[in-house]
């Protein structure tokens, strides 16, 4: 099986869509057995509940790409996206003392993807621009 960059960017949207509709049982169809985040191995059981947390933590949270590009070869991919939030955390976030304010950030994010599915995440989110808003 080949992945090229166009289903890469199909296979990304549709993951998007899946965390915006929180369909949390669908998220192996995306996610690797063996995924980390940030250097820290969670596997597809981790990894949904980090996701949950973080909903729990935002419950108004929606994944919004600003920017997109994929880059595939056989098996594996990556992507590289800039995603936008608009949300009200409802107590602290990122270290940051939000208490249901409503702000808005970005996050810079790359995947790498095995087998069609994402292995690893590499995450930086704007808190200056959090900070800034508080």
């Amino acid at each position: 099986m080949t992945t090229n960059a166009t289903d890469l960017e199909g296979v990304y949207r549709a993951y998007i869509a899946c965390l915006n509709a929180q369909r949390w049982d669908e998220l192996q169809h995306y996610v690797h057995a063996e995924a980390s985040h940030n250097a820290r191995h969670l596997g597809v059981a981790g990894y949904r509940a980090m996701l949950e947390q973080d909903y729990r933590d935002i419950p108004d949270l929606q994944f919004h790409i600003a920017q997109l590009v994929a880059d595939a070869g056989p098996l594996q991919g990556n992507v590289a996206a800039r995603l936008q939030f608009d949300c009200t955390p409802a107590g602290e976030f990122l270290g940051l003392r939000v208490n249901g304010q409503r702000v808005q950030f970005t996050e810079n994010v790359f995947y790498t993807f095995r087998d069609g599915k994402i292995a690893e995440v590499w995450s930086v989110i704007d808190k200056a621009a959090i900070e800034s808003q508080l």
